[in-house]
């Protein structure tokens, strides 16, 4: 079945053709930028059906959070990432794996809700916390590999695997606005590569120590 078009849209998908434009219009121009008409246009819905839909364009800012956060859940789940047997081989993998995604444009490989965050974090407190929800709960789901390989390996510190899981997302973002700033993706590729160097650092490895 062929994907509607602009021309015939597929009947009772207004919601979902919404979401999708936000998560895609937001990134290319961040959320203050993108207007109602921008993601009426990107979905082929009237501003009525938008209105219905989400009442206001706050409401559709958490809505498209949280479509971003299911989104991106599933696609993590199933990432290669989590086949290593060994902890630190899955939090590493991980690294490696946010690091190989990061190819082509800018607005599609950047993050939803980190560009969100960034620029409505004081004047919109209900979609900075939808944001938020999203950034620490994908932070959450690396802090169990994290424990383990510190158990395993007897690694003591004045840090905790919560704190590593959210300084990985830390460093993500920050990659991201750098590669925003010069216009280059391999700035944030680069921020991974001394993410990687950084986990080895903690857990007294070497680059061959793991595969």
């Amino acid at each position: 079945m062929s994907r509607p078009t602009k021309h015939a849209p597929e009947r009772g998908a207004a919601r979902l053709r919404l979401l999708e434009a936000a998560r895609d219009v937001i990134r290319a121009k961040g959320f203050a930028a993108t207007t109602v008409d921008d993601l009426c246009a990107a979905a082929a819905v009237t501003k009525g059906a938008f209105f219905h839909q989400f009442g206001s364009k706050e409401a559709l800012g958490v809505a498209a959070a949280e479509f971003w956060t299911q989104e991106t859940s599933a696609f993590f789940a199933a990432a290669p990432y989590h086949e290593p047997s060994d902890p630190l081989d899955r939090v590493l993998a991980y690294v490696a794996f946010r690091k190989a995604i990061i190819i082509g444009d800018l607005a599609e490989v950047t993050c939803l809700v980190g560009t969100m965050a960034q620029e409505i974090y004081a004047s919109s407190p209900d979609i900075r916390d939808a944001c938020g929800r999203s950034i620490f709960g994908h932070a959450a789901t690396l802090a169990g590999d994290i424990e383990a390989a510190r158990r395993e390996r007897g690694i003591e510190g004045d840090w905790t695997a919560d704190s590593l899981a959210r300084h990985t997302q830390t460093v993500l973002q920050g990659g991201f606005v750098l590669a925003k700033a010069a216009n280059d993706p391999g700035l944030a590729r680069e921020s991974l590569d001394h993410l990687d160097r950084y986990i080895r650092h903690l857990f007294h490895v070497a680059k061959d120590d793991v595969q």
